[in-house]
């Protein structure tokens, strides 16, 4: 005989929980249950953030919030009318666990511990009666008469309502358990990621930070989106990373998925000076009878380019960094300046950090109602978190778009359940 519930939420991960948990909140004696297919609950709310769990990010309007999200903007405009980040921190608050804002916007539990995150999750599940059953793979689900028979590697379950929060996927083939819903699932690709550069000397210089620069993209891409942005980059042993880089691998993740992750792209290492004020620059140290090493850009207005950075240049160039600057040719400083401006790379590859895996695509937002996130062909269907085609940039973003749409799955079901009552 085949168990039944009243909700059955695929996914053990951030919007599964939070959608199992607001539901019951609202609806005490709801039979719910998480699937997950592993036998790892809360993954990405351990790993993120190095372990602090990025919470969400502190902005000022929901139009400002929207800005983070490349896919799924529009959607999410609708949506965060109806939970966001005020809501989120009074219900963390609410559970004994404050919220802290750091100096870029991101927000982090005070305990600065993904694992006081977790832990609510799991006290919660318990309290409020959530089933868990992991290692739990559904391989189909079939719309009958009064819900969905989910078949699974466990066994075959009933349920009224579904609610897919499977996460990310990285490969069409599993959305496979969903072929009978026929379901438009949107292409797939890797957003979130760090550009290779192998063999490129500038790896030489490993856990440097360029503390403000511009990156973007050299090639001519056929997209109304500006592909560049503004921020630190770190230098590694295999290319670039760095919230300058990361962010714009997901600006740019359809762009780049397409040329198989081999691109051009450039940094302008001092942005906030442009080349005639560069070239002012040289010109009024024309006299100084010190050595071009010694400039490093650390004593004036341009402050902020690393001293190993400014030698790495000149070693680049080949310039003596023994010169005076007074020693520099014309052709040498336009160089410099050129180099400084707009330095170019030929990127091969990307590197992907399995836990903190980050999808473009998945459900299309045209199957599903975006004040409800309910499927609009199928009753009692229901979609939060990364499985649908929606993701941001780092900060907490992914994260709160998360907690938004699991909400509002749990507000949903409940005033279906009200009115019926």
């Amino acid at each position: 005989m085949q168990t039944q519930y009243d909700v059955v939420v695929i996914g053990g991960g951030a919007a599964g929980f939070f959608s199992a948990i607001r539901l019951k909140e609202l609806q005490p004696y709801l039979n719910v249950v998480i699937f997950e297919k592993t036998h790892k609950l809360l993954t990405k709310v351990l790993v993120s953030g190095g372990g602090r769990c990025n919470v969400t990010h502190d902005s000022e309007s929901i139009a400002q919030l929207s800005k983070a999200y490349p896919r799924g903007k529009s959607f999410l405009k609708k949506s965060f009318s109806a939970f966001w980040i005020p809501q989120v921190i009074a219900w963390f608050a609410k559970e004994g666990i404050p919220l802290k804002t750091e100096e870029d916007g991101r927000m982090f539990p005070q305990s600065n511990t993904s694992e006081t995150i977790a832990n609510c999750f799991l006290e919660k599940a318990n309290d409020l009666k959530i089933e868990i059953k992991t290692g739990y793979e559904v391989k189909e689900i079939e719309k009958i008469e009064n819900g969905y028979t989910i078949s699974t590697n466990q066994g075959d379950f009933t349920a009224i309502r579904i609610v897919l929060a499977s996460g990310g996927h990285q490969k069409i083939s599993q959305f496979d358990y969903l072929s009978s819903l026929s379901l438009n699932i949107t292409a797939l690709c890797p957003s979130l990621f760090t550009f290779n550069l192998p063999k490129n000397a500038i790896t030489s210089l490993m856990g440097l930070v360029a503390k403000d620069v511009v990156v973007g993209l050299s090639n001519n891409f056929s997209t109304s989106v500006k592909l560049q942005n503004r921020g630190p980059l770190l230098i590694t042993h295999w290319g670039m990373s760095g919230p300058a880089i990361i962010v714009l691998s997901s600006l740019a993740a359809r762009e780049l998925a397409a040329v198989h992750y081999n691109f051009n792209f450039y940094v302008d290492w001092l942005p906030d000076m442009n080349y005639e004020q560069l070239q002012d620059f040289f010109e009024d140290k024309k006299t100084s009878n010190k050595q071009i090493k010694n400039l490093g850009f650390n004593d004036t207005e341009a402050d902020g380019l690393p001293e190993r950075l400014w030698l790495y240049m000149l070693a680049y160039l080949e310039i003596d960094p023994a010169k005076t600057i007074a020693q520099l040719s014309k052709t040498d400083i336009n160089r410099l300046i050129d180099l400084l401006k707009h330095q170019t790379f030929e990127a091969k590859g990307k590197t992907t950090f399995k836990e903190e895996f980050v999808t473009c695509g998945g459900i299309s937002l045209d199957e599903v109602n975006s004040k409800t996130m309910a499927a609009k062909k199928h009753q009692g269907l229901y979609f939060c978190g990364e499985v649908l085609d929606i993701d941001a940039i780092t900060g907490g973003y992914n994260f709160q778009s998360a907690w938004t749409t699991a909400a509002i799955v749990a507000n949903t079901i409940n005033q279906e359940i009200c009115t019926k009552n």
